[in-house]
Formats: C-alpha cells, structure tokens, sequence
C-alpha cells in the first residue's frame, strides 16, 4: 500500500513537472514562431502547394527544408503525379518525385527555398523551376556522409525551353 502511495506521488510530481517544462518552452517557441511570422519576407511569402506520392518519405523532407526558410505549405496525397505534371507543364526528361505550385509557377523536385524566393522576387516570365532526378545532397535529399552531387536547376520558359537557373556544387574537401 504505501509503495503504491509513493509511486502515484512520484507519477503526479512527474506529470506536474513535465507540464511545468512545456510551459516555459511553449511561450519561448511561441514568441519565435511569432517573430518569424512577422517579418515581411516571411509575410509576403505565398503558401507552397505541394503534391507528392503518399509512399515518398524524402518528399517531406523538401516540404521541412521551405517550412524552415519561411514557407506555408500545403501537401496533398496524389494518385496519379503524372497528371498533376502534365497539368502544369513539366517537360519531358525533367520530372522528379514531387511537384510543388507557388506563386503561378510550378516547382518540380528538390529545388533549394533560396532558388524559390529567387523566382518569387524576380519574377520572369517562365513556368517554373525543375531539378531532375533526385540528386544526393540537394533539399530532402541529404545523407548522412554529407555527400552532395553538384546539380543544376532550370528554369523553364513558357514556350517549354529550359535555361540554367542555378548551380549547386558539392563543397570544397579540407
């Protein structure tokens, strides 16, 4: 009787003290929510829709990485990507596991956040972004070696010709 006493008094000063430690965390991780939100290039940032095959893990990863740098997303579970691709215009050759809408452009695959808000705030008259493939190292695609494939992502016009956007390089070896 009285171990069980004892045991009920530790669980309840247990439980009072995680609730205690979630209250002083919730305010600080509130006010930094906050924070973040309110900047304006937080602010002005359009939410990112994303469509992704329900049996993609890597694609949630992507979704983090622009959750992370400022980005409302939305995901949404396809049957059928390709329909989704063929539907905004992705080229033929430069598909990859997840097709992003953001702003009237599509985003296709593991594009940088920084590519992303480069075409928000330039603007160009074009239909999106792709990066083929899957490439090692790229946004949602990091392993744990650190190894990054270089990799270069297009722009692609409105007539469906595709143009370099940026280039990312694997870092330099010390």
């Amino acid at each position: 009787m009285n171990f069980s006493r004892s045991l009920t008094a530790a669980f309840v000063l247990a439980s009072g003290l995680f609730a205690a430690c979630a209250l002083t965390v919730a305010p600080a991780a509130a006010q930094q929510n906050a924070k973040r939100a309110s900047t304006p290039a937080a602010a002005a940032l359009p939410e990112v829709h994303v469509h992704r095959d329900a049996n993609c893990s890597c694609c949630i990863l992507w979704v983090n990485h622009l959750r992370e740098a400022g980005f409302k997303v939305k995901v949404t579970d396809e049957a059928d990507m390709g329909a989704i691709k063929r539907r905004v215009g992705i080229p033929e050759g430069k598909s990859s596991c997840h097709t992003a809408e953001v702003g009237g452009y599509f985003v296709e695959g593991h594009v940088p956040a920084q590519d992303i808000k480069r075409l928000l705030a330039q603007r160009p008259a074009a239909k999106g972004l792709v990066l083929p493939g899957m490439p090692l190292g790229s946004p949602g695609m990091e392993v744990p070696d650190g190894t990054v494939q270089p990799y270069t992502v297009e722009l692609v016009g409105n007539d469906g010709s595709t143009r370099e956007w940026s280039r990312h390089a694997a870092p330099a070896k010390r």
